[in-house]
């Protein structure tokens, strides 16, 4: 006899959190999220339906298959994933749990999902970030990105929290935390409101300041090293 678990009929798609890497996309006008496990090698949008990653043709998520989105019950458990040193550049995602799920002691494995809020941890010199900036790797078309703060863009391929919300659509919200668990003062600087179709507001303004403000400061910075070296080359023998 097999056992066979309740079905669940929720008045409302249940929620949980996850980890995953912000990515761009090479023409720089998309915005998405890659997986740090199973399935990360697909990017996948802020709404988004699961499919097979062994290439079956059953629905995702199947009892008898590891296909499907997955995601932990609670933020801490999320949060603590980003401690180990493979995670630390990810970023924590809200999600809501759509369609089919199955549902497991401590998360679910489901076949829909739409990321509610991405929360951003700091720079890796540990100031807030501003921005995510090219993180060094990708994936085929798509750039992995990493917290940056305006000291540390400089001139890598990078966006604003709030221009990649506007790029990524669906309503998703961004924004910079702390780092620390359990961060419940992230500063909204990062929402768009998708009625606005350029984005342009006080905090996107800001955001787009301090990194033209770092990006300036690095090229002075290099043009007075190449005319002090200039000047030595000139004053020799």
């Amino acid at each position: 006899m097999r056992l066979r678990l309740p079905e669940e009929r929720p008045t409302e798609p249940p929620t949980g959190f996850k980890i995953a890497h912000p990515v761009l996309s090479q023409d720089g006008t998309r915005a998405g999220f890659t997986g740090v496990s199973l399935g990360g090698a697909l990017p996948y949008g802020v709404v988004a339906d699961a499919s097979c990653v062994y290439g079956r043709r059953h629905r995702s998520p199947a009892r008898l298959c590891d296909c499907g989105f997955h995601c932990v019950h609670e933020r801490a458990a999320a949060e603590a994933l980003l401690c180990t040193a493979e995670h630390r550049a990810a970023v924590l995602l809200d999600i809501t749990v759509l369609g089919t799920y199955i549902r497991f002691e401590r998360g679910f494995r489901y076949a829909s999902q739409r990321v509610r809020t991405a929360t951003v941890g700091p720079c890796g010199c540990g100031a807030r970030a501003v921005a995510l900036a090219d993180a060094g790797w990708g994936r085929p078309g798509w750039r992995a990105l990493a917290a940056a703060c305006p000291g540390c863009v400089r001139s890598r391929t990078s966006v604003p929290l709030a221009g990649f919300a506007r790029l990524a659509g669906d309503g998703l919200r961004v924004v910079a935390g702390s780092g620390g668990p359990g961060d419940d003062q992230a500063a909204p600087a990062a929402t768009v409101d998708p009625g606005l179709p350029d984005g342009l507001g006080v905090p996107e303004l800001v955001a787009e300041a301090a990194l033209l403000q770092a990006r300036l400061d690095w090229f002075q910075s290099r043009l007075a090293r190449l005319e002090g070296s200039g000047g030595q080359q000139q004053g020799g023998p």
